[in-house]
């Protein structure tokens, strides 16, 4: 009848430890250069997203002219550029103000009424304050629109607020820029890709 049956370690299984074996090892300590060395990447890493995001700084002290003469060019509405030298020559010389001496909602709806639609002037016309406009880095562009409308994004206004962010995309270019109308109330009536 029969044999009995082997034990589990004769079949190539490891043998369980049970009462009396060995106790488990404990997990090894990381070592100290390993800690450093990942805090200090992690700090390097948000040194770096701190610089791109932040885009340097506006120091009241520092007097150069260096980089600023490039971003007060590079930050017009591109409707309100300076024509080239021989169109400027056939045409009639015009006297505008300077449009550092406009606000940013006044550089919006003289590029609007100079190349927007007719409707697009209609809707233009309720905006009281623009901002963001004056400082792009074409990482992540947020401009924003205010306007007399009332409401969100289920108001009756809602088709010219559309309106005011598709003339806000022909005025001002970015390659990630975001414009976003708002409502006299606070409320976020529309936004739109620039």
């Amino acid at each position: 009848m029969g044999r009995s049956p082997a034990p589990a370690a004769c079949y190539g299984y490891p043998q369980q430890p049970g009462w009396g074996g060995p106790p488990p090892q404990p997990p090894k300590k990381r070592s100290i250069g390993k800690i450093l060395g990942i805090t200090g990447a992690v700090l390097v890493g948000l040194i770096v997203i701190g610089a791109i995001a932040g885009g340097g700084g506006d120091d009241s002290t520092d007097k150069s002219n260096k980089d600023k003469a490039v971003a007060a060019t590079s930050n017009k509405p591109k409707a309100a550029k300076e024509p080239a030298a021989e169109e400027q020559a056939a045409e009639e010389p015009a006297k505008e103000e300077p449009a550092a001496d406009k606000s940013q909602a006044e550089q919006f709806k003289a590029c609007v009424t100079k190349s927007g639609t007719d409707s697009e002037k209609a809707a233009v016309g309720h905006v009281t304050k623009v901002t963001g406009t004056d400082k792009t880095n074409d990482i992540l562009d947020a401009a924003e629109v205010f306007t007399d409308y009332k409401g969100g994004f289920l108001s009756e206004n809602a088709g010219d607020a559309k309106l005011i962010a598709s003339a806000f995309a022909s005025c001002y270019e970015s390659k990630n820029g975001l414009v976003t109308i708002y409502g006299s109330d606070g409320d976020m009536i529309a936004n739109g890709n620039y």
